[in-house]
């Protein structure tokens, strides 16, 4: 039986996570208080005419955890649940998953408080160029570059991009990464953060022995990362049995046709009632018993409650935080193989990379080249890691902070304190 979670506060979770691999690095007190916290928090009121003529006011967030390492870098999200501690959790994350994958970022995080299914086009652009306004004296291609989260998009940050640009008389591309392709965005950001996930589970089936061709996966939430995950599994020879949206969840034993499913959700908004499929309570969808368990939607999907009756042997955590920590106890307890998310999903922010250094250098890549440059990078990521976990015999979550803290540790106590 699976019981419903209790809120967990994502960010008290983020410096839990960090408290638990500083120790097992052994830091001290001193460098602990100079990168465990955010180095800047800004808390902005964005008002918006409406299209009825009335005016709404949004609250948004644009938090900078850490420059140490280079400009601060991460997504704004747009959702209705959008809270100062949420956006400070994924700043946090971000800084460590830069440095699990060894780019020249530090982590920050934006959100707006908003519902934006129930936003018009014109609505959502208002409300964008307004909030950059807002935050614009913060980011800029040095200083910190938005990029794509929860229900935003390449247009949103062609909006972004534009509205900064036109404030400082000039295009400026490198603002924002996940720009359409004819602003300077980078061929395959779309796909990167589901490729990454793949490369991951390509190396945990490796690492185990296991076979990818016939293995069985459960998909939860089937936006971006999801889908490309799911559909590049498809073409390997995995067999997805299960995927699940904001609308519901729908399953087939034998494998759903997922090219079809992607086509269906494409045309429709949503999976449910695809053809060839039985509809499942989304709450169920856990409990599954599979390979390989997805979990691409929100934060703490998986949680004390519900933990022990999840069937997967491999999890790959596509979204940020979908574990919450009581839920890793139990899971590592049970042998089950944990892909934390500051390294399993990291391949978006990768090639947010790849096109931050395309618009800088003016020369853009083909296809093929970022994907082979992404799989190096997130395969030796996942060597670095992998490499901690059996030295230290430590679970994967505490192997991939100890790799991306202690990166940051060292940058900082280079650096030193100014002045």
């Amino acid at each position: 039986m699976l019981t419903t979670a209790v809120a967990e506060n994502a960010y008290d979770l983020a410096l839990e996570n960090f408290d638990t691999a500083a120790d097992a690095l052994e830091l001290n007190q001193d460098i602990r208080a100079m990168i465990k916290y955010p180095e800047r928090v800004l808390m902005v009121t964005v008002p918006v005419r409406m299209d009825g003529g009335h005016i709404r006011r949004f609250e948004a967030y644009r938090v900078q955890h850490s420059s140490v390492r280079g400009p601060g870098k991460g997504g704004i999200r747009y959702h209705p649940q959008v809270t100062l501690d949420e956006v400070k959790a994924l700043a946090t994350w971000m800084t460590w998953k830069c440095a699990v994958v060894n780019i020249p970022f530090g982590g920050a995080k934006g959100g707006v408080t908003c519902d934006p299914k129930h936003m018009s086009q014109g609505e959502l652009e208002r409300m964008t160029r307004r909030y950059t306004s807002a935050i614009l004296p913060l980011i800029g291609p040095d200083q910190d570059i938005p990029a794509p989260d929860v229900y935003t998009n390449p247009q949103t940050m062609a909006w972004i991009m534009d509205t900064y640009s036109m404030t400082k008389g000039y295009a400026i591309p490198g603002v924002v990464t996940g720009k359409p392709i004819c602003l300077g965005g980078s061929l395959g950001r779309n796909e990167a953060t589901g490729r990454g996930v793949f490369y991951t589970i390509q190396c945990t089936c490796e690492h185990l022995h296991m076979t990818l061709k016939g293995a069985t996966v459960v998909v939860q939430g089937f936006g971006n990362a999801g889908s490309i995950a799911a559909q590049l599994l498809h073409e390997a020879g995995a067999k997805v049995i299960a995927v699940s949206d904001s609308t519901g969840c729908i399953y087939n034993q034998n494998g759903l046709n997922i090219p079809e499913v992607i086509h269906m959700k494409a045309l429709t908004g949503h999976v449910e009632g695809f053809p060839e499929s039985e509809a499942i309570d989304p709450n169920e969808l856990l409990a599954l018993n599979c390979d390989i368990l997805v979990p691409a939607a929100l934060e703490n999907a998986v949680h004390a409650g519900n933990a022990a009756a999840v069937g997967a042997k491999i999890i790959a955590e596509a979204a940020n935080g979908p574990l919450t920590p009581a839920a890793d106890r139990n899971l590592e307890n049970r042998g089950v193989f944990i892909i934390p998310d500051i390294l399993c999903n990291a391949g978006g922010v990768t090639v947010s990379y790849f096109e931050w250094v395309q618009d800088e250098q003016h020369l853009f890549w083909e296809a093929q080249d970022v994907y082979d440059r992404l799989e190096r990078v997130m395969k030796t990521a996942f060597r670095d890691v992998l490499k901690i976990r059996l030295d230290r015999k430590v679970p994967m979550r505490i192997a991939a902070n100890m790799l991306g803290i202690g990166r940051v540790a060292e940058a900082v106590q280079i650096r030193g304190i100014y002045p």
